[in-house]
């Protein structure tokens, strides 16, 4: 029955439609082994060479990870200063992300303006939306800054202080959480009506509601969420390097700064590449933590399990 089965599957006709497909498919497998497979791999080798790319890789073995962990004093900060961003920045965009749009969610006058208006900053470039922080928390000439000082108060050094460099800019990813609150919209508008119908029957008040129906019922959204804005936070570069290129006294220099002035200002791409992959491994093991942390929160419709 095996054979036969064996057999069948290797008929002329079934390795002809599996060559076709294979034809078909070509292009993407070769954009995929050329664009990503092959990279991967090549920054895997120089992570442990001594490259600059004026001259060819020397291999070293590990030497790039014995420095990064033991010599390396400036990495400590950049370590600290990312999980910071991580930490602090991702449940706060998150939180902000879903209370704005269980707001929207509601009935209101103009809702689709203000939808509108909440998503737009997430269409706004990078760099557009720097230059309007920049001037936000100018200390001379800025919003916020020229309002204090007509108020009499003292102004606020929102990007040259240490202290609060980290949260000004924790600041700037709270503001632009558009593409989040489409998400959650999306996600409130499929919660079953009939849920919150009973639990007003039960005499439910509306945090009841929203604590033991809205959530609940949107956990998988926010672990969706939660876990593509981890990533892209380990990540952080554009806002970070735009606005403070590290400083002050390198209080954001954080992984995705780091990683570029080894890589494309000291020309120290085997470094680079080490620290590339000491990201990717920081942020497995931060997702399979989420997942196992998530594992009886999460909510999956027909599973019969929180």
């Amino acid at each position: 029955m095996g054979v036969a089965t064996n057999r069948k599957f290797w008929a002329p006709r079934q390795q002809r439609e599996l060559l076709k497909g294979l034809l078909f498919v070509s292009p993407w497998l070769l954009g995929f082994a050329g664009f990503t497979v092959y990279p991967i791999l090549a920054s895997l080798y120089y992570s442990l060479t001594q490259y600059d790319i004026l001259r060819p890789p020397r291999f070293i073995g590990l030497a790039n990870y014995h420095q990064l962990f033991f010599q390396d004093e400036v990495f400590r900060f950049v370590l600290y200063n990312t999980l910071y961003l991580v930490v602090i920045g991702v449940p706060a965009g998150v939180v902000t992300a879903f209370m704005v749009a269980s707001l929207l969610n509601n009935e209101m006058k103009l809702r689709p303006l203000f939808r509108t208006l909440f998503f737009v900053p997430a269409l706004v470039p990078a760099v557009a939306a720097a230059e309007v922080w920049r001037w936000v928390y100018n200390t001379n000439f800025g919003v916020v800054n020229s309002l204090l000082k007509w108020g009499g108060m003292s102004i606020i050094p929102f990007l040259s202080s240490p202290d609060l460099a980290k949260p000004s800019l924790i600041l700037i990813h709270m503001w632009a959480q558009g593409t989040a609150i489409v998400i959650f919209l999306a996600a409130l508008q499929d919660v079953p009506r009939s849920l919150y119908d009973a639990a007003l029957v039960d005499g439910a008040n509306l945090w009841h509601r929203f604590w033991n129906v809205t959530i609940p019922m949107c956990t998988p959204t926010i672990l969706f969420v939660a876990l593509t804005s981890m990533i892209n936070m380990f990540q952080y570069f554009t806002i970070g390097w735009l606005l403070t290129e590290g400083g002050p006294n390198q209080s954001t220099e954080f992984y995705g700064i780091y990683l570029y002035r080894n890589a494309f200002l000291f020309f120290k791409m085997g470094y680079a590449s080490a620290l590339s992959w000491i990201l990717f491994l920081i942020i497995v093991a931060f997702t399979i933590l989420i997942f196992r942390a998530s594992q009886r929160r999460v909510y999956y419709a027909g599973d019969g399990e929180s």
